[in-house]
């Protein structure tokens, strides 16, 4: 069974200084040592997790995206992580998926966190993104997300959708028990991977982040995780794991039908 090589990086954003991030990630990247086909990114990687779209929000063929385009391009990785994105008067917490040959998906963040006003200045999503790469079904969603399990909750027929779930991040350390304890839920409940990549270091606002960056198995068992200090980390995630528990224990057979319906007030 297929293999998938993923790095994660967990870095120290420059609080609303994309030129500053976009060249502390491209190091990171450029250090990348073991071989790696998908590269995670925090949220708002270029910015840290502002309420500024007015002032940082950039267009699908702005620097940023082109940025990440260039970066899958010469390293041959697909690239991944969430941008403050402008489109028809809207803004988007955005994560990207890009490929190496240039074209990508995007996933619109859909539970904005309130408690920080993102309600106020972002537009929510309302269509999840499952990729597909080397074999693998990936699931892709965006920090808040994390504590609302029916958006992630693999809607099951015959077989479970997806394999790895990944979360992008600026989760405050204050929150970091959280954190912990809803990845290992959702990759117990879901029978998959589970990714978390967070930042680290103080924002604009006083707020500290401690990272606890994770890599999950399909039992919940923790892989790697590190704590308070920026880091890149490659690990392979085999699909026999996943096969093999879901085999074993065919728990998704016995899952609640379920549909998610639109809130048209939301769209």
């Amino acid at each position: 069974m297929s293999q998938l090589l993923v790095t994660l990086i967990q870095a120290n954003l420059q609080w609303e200084d994309k030129a500053a991030n976009l060249k502390m990630l491209e190091e990171q990247i450029q250090h990348i040592v073991q071989p790696t086909q998908l590269v995670v990114l925090p949220e708002m990687f270029s910015t840290g997790f502002s309420m500024q779209p007015e002032k940082l929000a950039e267009p699908m063929e702005g620097p940023s995206v082109q940025w990440m385009r260039s970066m899958a391009t010469k390293h041959k990785i697909i690239l991944t992580g969430s941008l403050i994105i402008e489109e028809a008067g809207q803004y988007f917490n955005r994560l990207i998926w890009m490929l190496p040959n240039g074209s990508h998906g995007h996933y619109d963040k859909r539970h904005r966190f309130a408690f920080a006003g993102e309600d106020q200045h972002y537009s929510n999503g309302n269509k999840r993104l499952i990729a597909s790469v080397n074999g693998w079904k990936v699931n892709l969603q965006i920090c808040y997300d994390l504590r609302f399990p029916v958006w992630a909750r693999q809607q099951t027929t015959d077989l479970p959708e997806y394999d790895l779930l990944i979360y992008v991040a600026n989760w405050p350390e204050r929150r970091s028990h959280a954190w912990k304890s809803l990845l290992i839920a959702r990759a117990i409940e879901n029978q998959c991977y589970v990714i978390g990549v967070n930042r680290v270091g103080e924002d604009g606002k006083g707020i500290n982040h401690s990272g606890d960056s994770m890599v999950i198995d399909p039992l919940g068992q923790v892989l790697f995780t590190k704590a308070q200090e920026s880091c890149n980390h490659t690990i392979a995630l085999n699909k026999s794991i996943v096969e093999e528990v879901r085999s074993k224990f065919p728990f998704w057979k016995d899952a609640d039908p379920f549909q998610i319906l639109q809130n048209n007030a939301d769209a």
